[in-house]
């Protein structure tokens, strides 16, 4: 788990008002406790358990017959889609949590929108699936769907961009 997972962690419980979170994954340990009025949870602990015993085997490497040879630098990030143009009348609809995007409700039906659809504000455009959740997300204005960015079954992230709406 990294440092951005538990924030968004950390996030979560202080926007749901959650108690206390307790997540285990192997020998590292997460409690995140909180119902502070000043401020965000606390993190209360964030460690590893101890080992039993340490590991003394380690599989053997295959050898290569030539030198590993580097090509180029590795970029930091898959870039995204480029941002759309400063456009008044062009609203983005983001990522209220971080979750998995599905396009409709089920494998087998039609997407909730298309690019070219009209939408009304209120109108379900798609499902982030988060914990086994699935969040409907709304139209918050009235326009046309310009663009989906992602893609169905993508991972996406907070504040991630999902559509571009035309305004009327």
């Amino acid at each position: 788990m990294n440092v951005k997972e538990i924030r968004e962690l950390v996030d979560l419980v202080a926007r749901r008002g959650i108690a206390s979170l307790e997540i285990q994954q192997g020998e590292f340990r997460l409690r995140i406790e909180g119902g502070r009025v000043s401020g965000p949870p606390a993190l209360a602990e964030a460690h590893p358990l101890p080992v039993a015993a340490p590991i003394l085997y380690a599989p053997p490497q295959p050898q290569l017959p030539h030198p590993a040879v580097a090509i180029g630098p590795v970029p930091a990030m898959v870039p995204q889609a480029p941002e759309p143009k400063a456009d008044p009348n062009l609203h983005i609809i983001t990522s209220p949590i971080v979750g998995t995007f599905y396009r409709s409700p089920n494998p087998d039906a039609e997407p909730f929108v298309k690019t070219g659809d009209s939408v009304e504000k209120g109108q379900t455009l798609c499902i982030v699936e988060a914990m086994k959740l699935m969040n409907e997300i709304e139209a918050d204005v009235q326009g046309t769907v310009v663009e989906v960015f992602p893609q169905n079954g993508q991972p996406v992230e907070y504040g991630e961009r999902l559509f571009a709406i035309r305004t009327r």
